[in-house]
């Protein structure tokens, strides 16, 4: 049985945890759009051009617009750039948008001061504002801290007071990669640290009666972003606060992995109804942000509140579920391939496939070579193939588990590494069962008939979880909400299906992505909070390398299982010190196959150092054509040339016993 922790109560960081319902936050105006409150979910983006080139940031800051940013960012590093938002908001008049602006501050109050009396809104970072991060441990007796207090008070103050008098909006951003030392010292590398970051400044502004304020939490690992959001929303509630959430997962990356990972974060709050504007950081041009937003935003559009059809109590309280901590759900471990401590395991369905030529695994990430009449699995090579009721006319590699439909299945003459999938009912009545592994289709409505009493559970047994509801990540997640309160380990594999025709992935031309995003959203939710043992993703329209690509990127977005290099990559801005997409391009061209290994690309030392904190090696922009070179937390090379960074990167983790030379397909 799994282990009690602090209950979940039901209002504590979303109005519900089995029905959707959109937390109505205190609405703010940003200019002439208005955010928060009953408001549509807002979408904006960052510029990354030169502040100071000014028609070259208006012609961006249009494309973006025009893409569908109803807010743009941008960078003001120094009281020049903050002066010259005047002629970049002029010029933007003058050709007929009235988009609201938003400066981003880091450092430099003098600068966020000027730019609070031109723009509709300013963005602080609390970790820099008044603090700095040089990674030192500071100790401090309770009056000592409070007397930092009011250090930063004195220093935030001002700005405040201009904000209220211009009539300019803010936002208190915390990150997770620049939370000061005070902070850390004090707090610690927590979600508590972030929001207690913010809270102080929330806190300050309260204090002088201003309440335009939007705040965020952002993060590159989702599960951390994830926990701060509702702990924010928690203890804003305690307060009496009740301020418009800007959501984004930061340094996401580019292409595929940017928007799995962006999704996991943001989409996982949008599913408890927390969000009332949206920012996906990609390491790409910024227009390409704002339709993959509008694709998240857009699947809340119309969805009314909805429940499963299952009415229990167990999700408000009872339940050992932590939404503020990372625990995986304790499940059996069978025959150390599923369950327990092992990795998530991955399903891919083949059975409409020819199964005749050995190649049609290919793209589950086994390459047959028929020379050598042998498979050669990849690093995102599956664990299961359904094949239905179809029987392959080759042989299987030995390490790839089959599963076949229970009919099917007890009329093979060898059933060695396979296994049979049951409905329910056909689970109850079969006399012959597997010894080692079966699989049983089941949903949350199935809990609620006498067969489900009648079940026997055994160490064989694993549950395919399946839903039809529309809000299907909470539907699932109750599922898992009663295994706990029942005491019934079983592993589970988590399933979803989608269906273009049938409207839960919009039919366009954006039809693979939207389905990345809804998948991440829908599985990442419940991996995040430790939930699953397995995924399964099934579409039709979709072909099966990519939803195996998507299976393996949501699985490496939530850290439950790496597959790959990771790179932790901000998106381009003003303050950017080389082409971010391009540098992007050619360290992962050298190190995608460095499996397991996280590399930052930081195109300056805003949030660099502190995001690196959670990756093996860094490379930072630190000045014109030059590049500081970092291990974990620690600086190894300063200074150095651009055309040299990544050779010198690579010698660093050569030193480090960790690299290995790529191997070609030729030559597998």
């Amino acid at each position: 049985m799994a282990q009690k922790t602090s209950p979940v109560l039901k209002g504590r960081y979303c109005n519900s945890l089995t029905e959707y319902s959109r937390f109505i936050t205190r609405e703010v105006a940003i200019g002439n759009i208005p955010v928060g409150g009953n408001n549509p979910i807002r979408i904006q983006s960052m510029t990354t051009t030169d502040t100071m080139d000014t028609i070259g940031t208006v012609e961006q800051t249009i494309r973006m617009v025009d893409a569908g940013c109803e807010y743009v960012r941008i960078t003001a590093p120094s009281i020049k750039e903050a002066q010259n938002l005047a002629e970049i908001k002029k010029e933007l008049r003058y050709r007929g948008y009235d988009v609201p602006l938003i400066a981003d501050i880091h450092f430099t109050p003098n600068a966020a001061e000027v730019a609070a009396r031109i723009v509709e809104k300013v963005r602080v970072n609390p970790g820099n504002y008044a603090d700095k991060k040089r990674f030192d441990e500071l100790d401090y007796t309770p009056a000592e801290y409070q007397a930092e207090l009011e250090r930063i008070y004195q220093k935030f103050a001002p700005l405040v007071k201009i904000c209220k008098e211009y009539g300019t909006a803010m936002r208190i951003g915390t990150n997770h990669g620049s939370l000061s030392d005070r902070i850390m010292s004090y707090y610690g590398d927590t979600p508590r640290g972030m929001v207690e970051s913010a809270m102080e400044f929330m806190r300050i502004c309260e204090d002088l009666d201003y309440h335009n304020m939007v705040i965020s939490m952002k993060s590159s690992n989702p599960q951390v972003m994830v926990q701060a959001y509702r702990l924010l929303v928690e203890t804003m509630q305690k307060e009496g606060m009740s301020y418009p959430l800007h959501l984004g997962v930061t340094e996401a990356g580019d292409g595929e992995d940017g928007r799995i990972k962006s999704a996991v974060g943001i989409g996982t709050l949008l599913e408890d109804g927390l969000g009332d504007t949206i920012r996906v950081s990609l390491t790409e041009e910024p227009e390409f942000e704002a339709p993959v937003a509008i694709a998240l935003a857009n699947r809340y559009k119309y969805r009314s509140e909805s429940t499963s059809k299952l009415k229990s109590e167990i999700a408000y309280g009872g339940t050992g579920h932590n939404p503020y901590e990372y625990k995986k759900r304790a499940s059996a471990e069978l025959n150390t391939f599923i369950g327990g401590h092992q990795v998530p395991r991955v399903v891919l369905d083949i059975s409409g496939r020819n199964l005749k030529d050995p190649a049609v695994l290919s793209d589950a990430g086994y390459l047959y070579s028929a020379l050598l009449d042998k498979y050669n699995m990849g690093d995102q090579s599956v664990d299961f193939v359904f094949l239905g009721d179809q029987l392959p006319s080759f042989s299987m590699p030995g390490n790839l588990k089959q599963i076949y439909n229970h009919q099917t299945w007890k009329n093979l003459s060898d059933k060695r590494n396979c296994h049979p999938v049951y409905s329910l009912a056909e689970y109850l009545d079969a006399e012959a069962k597997d010894a080692v592994l079966n699989l049983v289709k089941i949903s949350n409505n199935d809990l609620q008939g006498e067969p489900f009493n009648s079940l026997q559970v055994d160490k064989t047994l694993v549950f395919i979880l399946e839903t039809s509801e529309v809000h299907g990540m909470a539907d699932q997640r109750q599922f898992f909400f009663f295994l706990d309160e029942a005491g019934i380990d079983v592993p589970v594999i988590v399933k979803r299906t989608y269906f273009t025709n049938e409207g839960t992935v919009e039919k366009d031309t954006k039809l693979e992505s939207q389905f990345q995003l809804y998948a991440a959203t829908d599985v990442g939710a419940l991996l995040v909070d430790g939930f699953g043992d397995g995924i399964w993703l099934d579409a039709d329209l979709i072909e099966s390398k990519t939803i195996v690509s998507t299976s393996f990127g949501i699985l490496q977005a939530t850290r439950s299982r790496i597959s790959k290099t990771e790179y932790i990559s901000c998106p381009s801005c003003g303050r950017t010190l080389f082409d971010l997409q391009e540098t992007t391009q050619l360290i992962r061209s050298r190190t995608s196959h460095l499996k397991g290994v996280k590399i930052a690309i930081m195109g300056c030392i805003v949030n660099g150092p502190g995001e690196m904190a959670d990756a093996d090696y860094g490379y930072v922009g630190t000045g014109p054509g030059k590049i500081t070179l970092y291990r974990g937390k620690e600086v190894v090379k300063k200074s150095v040339n651009t055309e040299y960074a990544l050779d010198e990167l690579i010698n660093i983790i050569r030193e480090d016993g960790i690299w290995i030379d790529a191997v070609l397909e030729q030559d597998l």
